[in-house]
């Protein structure tokens, strides 16, 4: 919902629903059931990985599309805005950031408009903004300026401008102070160390502080959130000079009971004047994080919301610790299921997780990285109720995804009004845009609730499990890159996982499509990828096997064998990052430095010991991704038979002289087959077998001359 208005004859257009029409007569306040974007905060003593997290909902129109771009570095950027006369123009270079922007035709066809969240080269990370209102007091002694920064350049300026977020704070409160503000904004600035609330509070009154460690924070558009800082400590917070005095002048200063500035009491509308659907959604995040409000603190009215809220705060103590990433991003979703402000069962509840959010981010910060990955900007580029968050590494990034829209595209698929329009969500989109896919997605699941909002949620999650588990494994070769090759593998990593998760979304959405052609619903919508027990895909996604060669898991051993023997097959074995996919293998004998294929393609080699030789053999795994890996050489000795012993040689046979008698010993002996031996063995046999024994005896004893 934008409102045109005039101003010096410029026609200028400004956002109704995170923003609000603002011009020559700037309005007191906006129509806060329009203001609908939500911003979260999660400090890392809170989560389960250790790290922070921050972010945000942009809500404006159901079907309105938003573009992820980089913004390249421009020699004294001149800045100016289609919502408001500001104009600046810097005196450096500024510096590459990347970019959530509104599509030009929304904005008198300029590619500048909301670049609203990004990260910049120097790890910087902006998200603006979260609008809120200030009380009519205040907009009479200190109004916006028709000629101040505002929701349209906000993080722009910061991005290409500022190394760090101090920077960052000090850059744009010192814009405030020359140029004034158009709106009442809060934007979080971070970088590796510390993020920063800054909050324009009116015309050239602001606030920052450092955002606490001890305490998270869910804000739905809400200016009077209460909260303590330390004025007087620069480290931690800075603020225009005229933060307290303007106030106090006009005598609008409130304080709390210790006498501490109550700076959003002071500056914000009062509690009664939000409306219900802010209000409920503030008490859905209360919800969401396990810190509901006491029952006296609120009254929800049937087909409104919550009324009666009184003395919400900025931050407060979550009712448990170990949140996930997943959590943390579906906290920007939530509707508030199962509790007393459960919009899915009352139509009439604002949500968090509502049918007009465009655009989602994250930002996951990690302490001790530096700055180039400190930071993963998630991204989610429609609804966040049946969307799924891509991890980028925006401070790296060169180049963008060719399924992330550009700001040259075809904007007529929106429709007619930017409404949920059922009917156009079933026309073809425009092809290869992410954007596009989740838009449609989310008209269809969230105007047939009762039988496609159920599946195409599982599914969703599945993917979204999918895509953190990936991650966790693509950032662990991330961290070990040196610094010179992580732009590449930044700009890798987004391709593979922006491309991997459009093809399954646009497969969804085709299903989604027959499902309501085919006219059937008495079942109800089942994505033919999700598997039986409705927790996980039936093909998994790929994304870590695009960056992540398989691993091998068993190593082939070599061995030593006698030509001939039967040899032990060489074996393989090998898994992929993602779990998904087939892997293939082939096997090459290693010559030298050369590698002759075998041929064998299977993870088992039968080894040939019918020659001789040492032969060295290793196995190429590859994915379905074309990442690649060798495993150990195995090398294979075949040695030739050993020979057989030699057997002990036989004695020479030998015939006997018998022309001679013979000198041996015992050659008296008449020899068996003479006439002698004949004669001699009869009388032997005759006289017994001692008359044998006997007669050798007694010729022996002759032999040796004892006769």
């Amino acid at each position: 919902m934008r409102a045109p208005f005039s101003n010096g004859g410029g026609s200028w257009l400004k956002r109704a629903a995170c923003g609000f029409a603002v011009g020559a007569a700037l309005l007191t306040t906006a129509p806060l059931n329009a203001l609908a974007c939500t911003q979260v905060w999660v400090p890392n003593q809170f989560t389960a990985n250790g790290d922070r997290y921050v972010g945000r909902s942009e809500d404006y129109a159901s079907r309105h599309v938003k573009i992820f771009g980089i913004q390249e570095p421009q020699k004294n950027t001149r800045y100016t805005s289609d919502e408001s006369g500001f104009d600046w123009t810097s005196d450096k270079t500024s510096y590459r950031y990347t970019y959530v922007r509104d599509h030009p035709s929304d904005w008198n066809d300029r590619y500048d408009a909301y670049s609203e969240a990004g990260i910049n080269e120097h790890g910087v990370s902006c998200s603006a903004t979260l609008t809120t209102n200030y009380n009519a007091g205040i907009k009479k002694v200190d109004p916006s300026t028709d000629t101040g920064i505002g929701e349209y350049t906000y993080a722009g300026v910061i991005l290409g401008e500022s190394k760090t977020a101090r920077e960052g704070v000090e850059l744009l409160g010192r814009l405030i102070d020359e140029q004034g503000a158009s709106g009442r904004d809060q934007i979080t600035i971070s970088d590796p160390n510390e993020t920063w609330l800054f909050c324009a509070l009116s015309g050239h009154q602001w606030v920052a502080y450092i955002m606490p460690k001890d305490q998270v924070s869910v804000n739905p558009n809400m200016g009077n959130l209460r909260f303590k800082i330390d004025l007087d400590d620069t480290k931690t917070c800075l603020h225009s000079k005229g933060l307290l005095s303007v106030p106090e002048e006009a005598g609008l200063l409130k304080t709390f009971e210790d006498g501490t500035p109550d700076i959003a009491s002071t500056y914000g509308v009062s509690d009664a004047d939000h409306s219900s659907g802010t209000t409920t959604r503030y008490v859905q995040g209360r919800h969401y994080f396990d810190a509901p409000l006491a029952a006296d603190r609120y009254t929800v009215v049937p087909g409104k919301g919550v009324i009666n809220l009184t003395e919400p705060t900025q931050f407060f103590t979550p009712g448990r610790g170990g949140w996930t990433t997943n959590e943390i991003l579906r906290s920007l979703a939530t509707r508030g299921e199962g509790t007393d402000v459960d919009a899915n069962k009352d139509a009439a509840f604002g949500a968090i997780g509502n049918s007009r959010t465009v655009e989602s981010h994250m930002f996951q910060i990690r302490d001790g990285l530096t700055a180039d990955i400190a930071t993963v900007q998630w991204e989610a580029l429609s609804r966040t109720e049946f969307s799924v968050f891509v991890p980028l590494y925006s401070a790296l990034l060169t180049e963008v995804s060719p399924y992330f829209s550009d700001l040259s595209c075809d904007a007529s698929h929106q429709g007619p009004g930017q409404k949920d329009n059922v009917e156009w969500a079933m026309k073809e989109e425009p092809e290869n845009s992410l954007s596009f896919v989740l838009m449609d997605i989310n008209t269809l699941a969230y105007n047939n609730r009762s039988t496609m909002a159920a599946g195409t949620r599982a599914y969703l999650d599945a993917l979204q499990a999918q895509i953190i588990a990936q991650q966790d494994a693509v950032d662990g070769v991330m961290k070990n890159t040196p610094a010179e090759g992580r732009t590449a593998l930044a700009n890798k990593a987004q391709m593979a996982v922006v491309e991997q998760t459009y093809l399954k979304c646009d497969k969804l959405l085709d299903e989604m499509r027959a499902y309501i052609n085919a006219g059937d619903f008495s079942k109800p919508f089942t994505p033919s990828d999700l598997n039986a027990e409705g927790n996980g895909l039936v093909d998994r996604l790929a994304y870590a096997d695009a960056i992540i060669a398989p691993t091998i898991t068993q190593q082939p051993a070599g061995a030593t064998y006698e030509q001939g023997a039967k040899a032990v097959d060489l074996t393989v074995a090998a898994a992929s990052a993602s779990g998904a996919g087939e892997l293939s293998y082939e096997w090459f004998n290693k010559v030298g430095d050369d590698l002759v294929s075998t041929g064998v393609k299977t993870a088992i080699f039968s080894v040939d010991t019918s020659k001789v030789g040492e032969f060295a053999y290793l196995c190429r795994v590859a994915n379905d991704q074309g990442l690649a890996v060798d495993s150990n050489v195995a090398v294979v000795t075949v040695k030739a038979p050993a020979a057989p012993a030699d057997p002990k040689p036989e004695p020479p046979a030998t015939t006997p002289d018998t022309s001679k008698p013979s000198k041996r010993p015992g050659s008296g002996l008449p020899q068996t087959g003479d006439p002698l031996s004949l004669v001699a063995v009869s009388a032997c046999a005759l006289a017994g077998a001692g008359a044998i024994g006997y007669g050798v005896r007694s010729k022996r004893r002759n032999l040796h001359g004892e006769e």
